[in-house]
């Protein structure tokens, strides 16, 4: 994952980005780098290189014809597919590398930055400025994999749109006032989590999922639209149901589920798989182990208490399928050590009870994979 943070209106704004983007160093250690886009708006990023490790690559990225600055946090897995649309369609582009960053930033000036979007598959958020209309656009992937909070801070002369994927990095702003919203606390209260747009902060938002927002100097008010409908598809399948049988289902399904997860594998950078031996990641490792020529390395967390360990499942998983596997037990000791962190990880309330065996099990995989 990378993070990014930015700033638009405010003074001395590269210092305080630059420690912005610091503050989420962890979630992209190959480069930290800040860049002052327009004497208004300040972006920074912490990238973690999945495609084209090369510099080159690094952002903030700024689109040599056009001008557009781009931080963008995700990955595009069809990349490569729009790179060959543009070049059907008559561009003749020559690629400085092989980064999606720069295929986004092309797809945005030849086809405007909704279309470009709504061709898209991966997981992303990204911040996006047009020089030519001084608008700034975030974007957040269809279903919210990716964070993105933004909101004013400060007031009169002061004020100032903070956007990033961490509630840390916005809260590391002189003007981030930093007051609890009260009706976000009733949302955490009632659903264990605190949905979008919502945050745990008062006028500090998540972009939904989905969504494009837009915003300028000239225009403060964020537009807020949507480009993706979960309620949409849905109501389209009922209209138009598959109307195969059995047999076909199921080959159908296998089909999409080997294309989505062969496009997630492309990448220039060693991959793994989370196996807790149950049907979902027992599918998604088996159909990687069945596309790779080498033994795909899995990760599992294991509990000495037999009521919640299924580590034993997933060994038996990975046994058959031949994969790399790496397993850890946990003590109560370890699980209660990660208690003091959890506000940092999760920047605001939430209790998901898998959140101390999810970091224990990330920070297992990531001595071995990115």
């Amino acid at each position: 994952m990378c993070g990014i943070v930015g700033c638009l209106k405010l003074a001395n704004g590269v210092d305080w980005v630059t420690e912005q983007t610091n503050l989420i160093h962890y979630r992209g250690p190959d480069s930290q780098i800040v860049k002052s886009i327009t004497p208004e708006l300040v972006m920074g990023v912490a990238r973690l290189a999945m495609t084209d490790p090369h510099p080159r690559s690094n952002q903030p990225m700024i689109d040599a014809e056009t001008g557009n600055a781009l931080s963008f946090n995700g990955e595009i897995y069809n990349h490569l597919d729009i790179r060959k649309e543009l070049k059907s369609s008559g561009e003749t582009e020559e690629w400085s590398g092989s980064s999606d960053t720069e295929s986004l930033l092309v797809g945005f000036s030849k086809w405007g930055i909704r279309a470009t979007v709504e061709r898209c598959i991966g997981m992303f958020a990204f911040a996006v400025w047009d020089r030519e209309t001084n608008v700034l656009t975030l974007a957040r992937d269809r279903l919210g994999e990716k964070p993105l909070y933004y909101g004013w801070q400060g007031q009169g002369r002061a004020a100032s749109l903070l956007f990033g994927s961490e509630l840390s990095a916005l809260k590391a702003h002189p003007v981030f006032t930093a007051n609890i919203n009260r009706d976000a606390l009733c949302l955490m209260m009632r659903h264990s989590a605190i949905a979008a747009p919502h945050s745990i902060y008062q006028d500090i938002w998540k972009l939904p999922p989905g969504h494009l927002l837009t915003v300028s100097m000239a225009r403060k008010e964020p537009i807020v639209e949507s480009y993706w409908s979960l309620s949409e598809v849905a109501e389209s399948g009922v209209a138009a149901p598959f109307r195969g049988g059995d047999v076909e289902a199921v080959e159908t399904l296998e089909s999409l589920l080997k294309d989505a997860i062969s496009k997630q594998m492309m990448a220039d950078v060693p991959l793994g798989a989370f196996l807790s031996g149950g049907i979902d990641s027992s599918t998604v490792v088996a159909l990687m182990q069945a596309q790779s020529s080498r033994p795909i390395k899995t990760f599992t967390i294991g509990f000495n208490e037999d009521s919640y360990n299924e580590a034993v499942h997933a060994r038996a998983v990975a046994e058959y399928l031949g994969t790399d596997h790496t397993e850890l037990y946990v003590t109560p000791q370890q699980a209660l050590e990660v208690i003091p962190q959890l506000p940092r990880l999760y920047s605001e309330p939430f209790s998901d009870s898998s959140q101390i065996p999810t970091y224990l099990v990330s920070h297992l995989a990531h001595s071995e994979v990115t």
